[in-house]
């Protein structure tokens, strides 16, 4: 990959470009990282009220029905985008470990390898969430660990 910088002072604002000769996964990751690094804070909706949380305090993003809730160390936020939006935007910081939940990697405290292939996280804030076996490869990835990293 080559990689070319420019600096124009008459821009406006700093622009990306790609130019590839097909879309592939590493171009994913690549646009997923450059989206992730202009995304600092989130809004999270507590009754009447609109809060913006800051990602490095949240601890995990989770879908219940058709609502998703952003935990942080004290409360637990609505929010209005979708699971899947949240995922991309935040690829960086988070990963999935099952079809309902993102956890922020920077928040796991422990991995908890049961008896019986279960795996659970042990987050900073003492909550323990399970890791479906689909995602755990990839969770392993993400975080630099095991045989596939």
């Amino acid at each position: 990959m080559k990689i070319h910088l420019t600096i124009n002072s008459s821009l406006e604002e700093t622009e990306v470009h790609i130019h590839a000769k097909e879309y592939n996964e590493q171009i994913e990751r690549l646009m997923k990282q450059l989206q992730a690094s202009q995304t600092t804070m989130l809004d999270g909706y507590l009754q009447q009220e609109i809060h913006l949380l800051k990602i490095s305090d949240i601890y995990s993003i989770y879908a219940e029905g058709a609502k998703v809730f952003l935990q942080t160390e004290e409360q637990e936020f609505e929010t209005k985008r979708k699971l899947y939006e949240l995922e991309a935007q935040l690829a960086k910081d988070f990963a999935r470990v099952s079809k309902s939940t993102l956890v922020n990697i920077n928040k796991i405290a422990s991995i908890q390898m049961g008896t019986i292939g279960t795996t659970e996280l042990l987050l900073e804030n003492e909550v323990t969430i399970h890791v479906s076996r689909k995602y755990l490869k990839e969770l392993k990835r993400h975080l630099g660990i095991g045989r596939d990293s």
